[in-house]
């Protein structure tokens, strides 16, 4: 998957030999569990076509935490490509 831009980014993150990633930071809106107003960032992420083959043959979407501590995440499906953003 390619990180992309997202609407509302307040920052970059990246370094040598790596590919930017735009963060937007927010605070938690609306959320099944007591999260409202706890910080969060948000980034967008679009499949390649071979990706978008996979997944939809029912290839799962693998969310890869570098350490051994699991922060809180949440996986979402954001607005169509002509405008991402994603909720945060």
């Amino acid at each position: 998957m390619k990180s992309k831009p997202i609407e509302g980014a307040t920052r970059v993150m990246g370094g040598p030999g790596l590919e930017d990633l735009h963060i937007r930071d927010t605070m938690v809106k609306k959320s099944h569990l007591d999260l409202h107003g706890v910080p969060c960032m948000s980034s967008a992420w679009e499949p390649s076509p071979e990706e978008l083959q996979r997944i939809k043959q029912g290839a799962p979407i693998i969310l890869r935490i570098i350490g051994t501590d699991h922060p809180p995440v949440a996986v979402e499906v954001g607005a169509p490509k002509s405008k991402i953003i994603m909720p945060g």
